[in-house]
């Protein structure tokens, strides 16, 4: 059963820090729905019980951002789930507000000290209504770790803006991809407006000498299942029935003859 808040409990404010993704669903008013999960490590953010704001990554698409800019819309629905544990389901409704990487209030929510490589804007949300609901169907998933492979395709692409003036787009380059990219949205909503113009320098908080997590080629070769060792005595037996049923056909076609 569904309970409903006009604003977000206290209770479950510890709860939400610690979820590892949400999901974020929007849609063009005459046009596509679109629900995007997104990790939430150190990006979202509560300001308090009616408002909270994420970073936006840079990625393949900019269908969140055409539509909180689309006339009459800014609908936004964020919705977190429990992994592990208790089950729970959390949604919040609100309107959205898109703040672009180079503009004074993206820095002011995300000064370049803390910046990641690849955000692209700051996605402020005045929520209006919460509600929990059970969870029951939800199954459960052990949390594994954080993919690093977003941000270090995006600090490379940022790195090729440094070899040209902040007034250029790199070959390759983070701005380049922004304005193939990130510009249109599928319905042909515009998107970002100015990030992807700005001349300011791009910076970000990207460590590039820390250890990375491994990659899901190592995670599956270090599983548990991975590492048995093969046992021949299944090869044995899967023969010998295949060679049963072969020698069992072989005699019912030779009493139809």
């Amino acid at each position: 059963m569904a309970i409903f808040y006009d604003e977000i409990p206290d209770k479950h404010l510890e709860w939400i820090a610690r979820q590892k993704m949400f999901w974020v669903a929007t849609a063009a008013l005459n046009g596509h729905v679109n629900v995007s999960p997104k990790g939430c490590v150190e990006s979202f953010h509560i300001l308090n019980k009616n408002r909270v704001w994420y970073e936006d990554m840079t990625g393949s698409g900019v269908e969140t951002i055409a539509h909180m800019r689309e006339p009459g819309n800014a609908r936004i629905t964020i919705m977190f789930h429990a992994f592990e544990g208790a089950p729970r389901i959390l949604r919040m409704w609100g309107t959205g507000t898109v703040h672009e990487f180079g503009t004074p209030e993206y820095d002011a929510f995300i000064p370049p000290a803390s910046r990641k490589a690849g955000s692209r804007a700051a996605i402020v949300i005045d929520v209006h209504k919460v509600a929990t609901s059970c969870g029951f169907g939800i199954p459960q998933y052990k949390f594994i770790g954080q993919r690093s492979q977003l941000e270090l395709w995006c600090d490379k692409l940022e790195l090729a803006e440094a070899q040209v003036s902040p007034t250029e787009k790199a070959p390759g380059g983070i701005k380049a991809w922004w304005t193939t990219e990130n510009t249109w949205s599928l319905d042909g909503l515009p998107g970002l407006e100015q990030a992807h113009n700005t001349p300011l320098s791009i910076k970000n908080s990207y460590d590039r000498d820390a250890p990375r997590p491994q990659s899901n080629a190592d995670m599956v070769a270090n599983s548990p299942s991975s590492s048995k060792p093969f046992d021949g005595r299944l090869l044995v037996a899967f023969s010998l029935g295949v060679a049963t049923t072969l020698a069992a056909l072989r005699l019912a076609s030779l009493r139809v003859h």
